[in-house]
């Protein structure tokens, strides 16, 4: 062993030679991680700094969270709130993601195929489509809220048209980027039996990517059932205003009650997108 040991020491001289690069402590690798390390440190402390972010306001505030968690036990119905009030909402809230979520489907469909590049019809529309997309998507639900209660006035269709401006973007998207990844040989297929563009994009580009979008839309819709709680709060309908009003006259059993209901709507929507999903993608 000892030998082995002596005879690499002897050839460390030569390799140091033969491989200087290897051997530096320094190498631009190296350094370029420890300038990203040191970069992202700083940004950090900065952020600190500059937000005032401070531990011990927030080890004080644990207190006040326990004392309001202690308010909402048991959670129950009030006066301003029933239960069959906030069953209500809760179902008000549902019709808003479902119908929100549709109508985003629905009109991002065509506007997809215009963004990707194997369906477009020309550089510039594919273009255009993209940045419009961007814009839509760039813009959040809650200030798409804030837009639309101003426009229609307070309620749930003021939600709808909020969360069909949000997700027509993310469809968008999310639509263009499948059907650009759709195989070409079914396409090619067509096309050499003598189809036209318009069929091959019926027939070659949408049996792949109708299943992917079908999954997409439903993830969109279990998503957007926690959007549309939120949104509500800034008058958009649903249950969401009647949590904020909850919370503004300080019934903190009713909020309890509000939030569980909300917590099982929610899991329960998951599971069953969840199981829509999965035979959705195993029936492709």
């Amino acid at each position: 062993m000892s030998d082995l040991a002596d005879a690499a020491r002897a050839r460390l001289p030569v390799l140091r030679r033969s491989h200087p690069e290897q051997f530096r402590r320094l190498t631009p690798t190296r350094l370029a991680v420890l300038g990203t390390t040191l970069g992202m440190a700083g940004l950090f402390a900065l952020g600190v700094w500059q937000l005032q972010i401070d531990t011990s306001r927030l080890l004080s505030g644990f207190g006040q969270l326990l004392h309001f968690l202690t308010l909402m036990v048991p959670p129950a119905p009030t006066r301003g709130a029933s239960l069959a009030g906030v069953l209500l909402a809760l179902a008000e809230t549902l019709a808003i993601a479902f119908l929100g979520t549709l109508l985003a489907a629905a009109i991002a469909l065509p506007i997809g195929f215009l963004a990707a590049r194997n369906t477009t019809i020309h550089g510039v529309v594919r273009f255009a489509s993209r940045r419009g997309l961007d814009g839509l998507r760039g813009i959040d639900a809650l200030i798409w809220a804030l837009i639309w209660v101003s426009v229609v006035g307070l309620g749930p269709f003021a939600g709808v048209l909020a969360i069909m401006m949000s997700d027509i973007g993310t469809f968008g998207k999310l639509f263009s980027e499948a059907i650009e990844s759709a195989d070409r040989k079914p396409q090619e297929g067509v096309v050499a039996a003598g189809g036209s563009g318009l069929a091959r994009v019926r027939f070659g580009v949408l049996p792949q990517v109708l299943p992917v979008m079908a999954g997409q839309v439903l993830y969109m819709f279990e998503s957007n059932t926690r959007s549309s709680t939120i949104i509500g709060i800034v008058g958009a309908g649903g249950i969401g205003l009647v949590l904020a009003e909850m919370i503004r006259t300080l019934e903190w059993q009713a909020v309890s009650m509000i939030v569980l209901l909300v917590l099982v709507m929610v899991a329960v929507i998951d599971f069953v997108s969840g199981r829509l999903r999965r035979r959705m993608i195993g029936a492709a």
